[in-house]
């Protein structure tokens, strides 16, 4: 096995691991996958030893508990899977010989609510347990002496969108390819998306590159867009005409208000998801790996609406 061609991922077979093996493997990478319900020649985390981070070059540490929307979750699910996990997998690559670690945390760990561009100087606030738990993982691997024949990325991507992966943008799309006016047209607000192409891109930069100093990235998209710009690009993809209303933004607040006790497509949390404003300045990471991205934003949004 090839050391410096062997990259250990944990999580490997979520969205972003199951997009960053195939990007790796067309990149000649071999792949070491860890998982809690390994298949094949993945690796339980018991048997993540020295010794397998010895034949590797990185430790790619994706896996992770997602943020819960519905609110069924408990607290301690979070720091377990998010916070002890990482800590446990961190501690072994500081004891090997394993020269790269990367760390997928999440812009929420530094803010719920973003006033104007954030950047990794930003103080974080994390609301939410899920940024809370990301947040203190953050801290411990910050709280530790990196040696200086390894390097330590932090990366805190904003929402990631790619084929197979719906996540938020399947609201829109469903307003769209069902012909329903957007009934929001009245909000003006900028959000930032990164491509899961994007993300696999930078990463590789980050193995392939030396240069790059350890530390924490926002990754995101160049240019964030609005809402409406976000309907009008699902329009343009599948060839449906698209209808924006204007509606007064005292009505729509009634509207959510009464959604959040009896059950409509419109509610308060459903309405702050579509409307607000969070744009994630990606120049950091653009300075370090001094090349352009694959896709660009519209590019990127693209090939996801295509693929539903």
């Amino acid at each position: 096995m090839l050391k410096n061609n062997t990259h250990i991922i944990t999580g490997h077979k979520g969205f972003v691991g199951v997009n960053l093996v195939n990007y790796l493997k067309v990149e000649n990478k071999i792949i070491m996958g860890v998982s809690r319900t390994p298949s094949n020649n993945d690796l339980t985390y018991d048997a993540l030893s020295l010794e397998k981070l010895n034949q590797s070059k990185s430790c790619i540490h994706l896996a992770g508990k997602a943020h819960d929307l519905k609110n069924t979750s408990e607290d301690k699910e979070y720091f377990e899977v998010n916070t002890d996990l990482t800590k446990t997998v961190f501690n072994k690559f500081l004891q090997s010989d394993c020269e790269v670690f990367i760390y997928m945390s999440s812009v929420k760990a530094a803010a719920d609510v973003v006033d104007g561009i954030l950047n990794e100087d930003v103080a974080p606030n994390p609301i939410t347990v899920y940024g809370k738990s990301k947040l203190a993982a953050e801290s411990y691997i910050l709280s530790k002496e990196i040696p200086k024949n390894k390097r330590v990325y932090i990366l805190r991507p904003c929402m990631i969108h790619g084929p197979n992966n719906k996540g938020n943008l399947n609201l829109l799309y469903r307003f769209v390819s069902k012909g329903i006016p957007y009934p929001f047209g009245s909000y003006e607000n900028k959000r930032s998306f990164v491509s899961v192409d994007n993300l696999c891109f930078i990463i590789n930069e980050l193995l392939e590159n030396k240069t790059i100093k350890s530390g924490i990235y926002n990754i995101a998209d160049d240019i964030s867009i609005s809402t409406n710009e976000l309907v009008q690009i699902i329009g343009a993809t599948i060839s449906k005409p698209v209808k924006i209303l204007n509606i007064p933004r005292f009505f729509i607040d009634i509207l959510a208000k009464i959604g959040d006790l009896i059950p409509l497509p419109i509610n308060s949390e459903r309405v702050q998801k579509l409307t607000e404003n969070y744009e994630v300045s990606n120049f950091k990471i653009m300075e370090a790996i001094q090349k352009d991205l694959p896709l660009s934003t519209k590019e990127g949004i693209e090939k996801t609406i295509a693929s539903f």
